[in-house]
């Protein structure tokens, strides 16, 4: 499943998806294998954030050819508590 850590998305409501950044430590793809672990982050807009505080759904997907998941309703108490740890930032 080489490349799956590019191919996994959020999405708030029906707001553009929200692609992660993977594995800033450092590589774990290869020409021949992925590990079985990645580390990603999501850089979630305060626009999706208000969103999410106040009710809005949050869905998951992946686009890899090996192992597809179509937009995906995240379950509420594991949304609430993403939910629960966002902060809306200004830089």
């Amino acid at each position: 499943m080489i490349g799956i850590e590019d191919q996994v998305w959020l999405q708030v409501a029906d707001m553009d998806r929200i692609v992660p950044i993977a594995d800033e430590d450092l590589d774990r793809t290869t020409a021949d294998k992925t590990a079985s672990v990645h580390f990603l982050r999501f850089e979630v807009t305060p626009e999706q954030i208000n969103a999410l505080k106040d009710g809005a759904t949050l869905y998951a997907g992946i686009d890899h050819p090996s192992y597809p998941l179509d937009r995906y309703e995240v379950p509420s108490a594991i949304r609430d508590s993403l939910v629960a740890d966002l902060v809306v930032t200004e830089h």
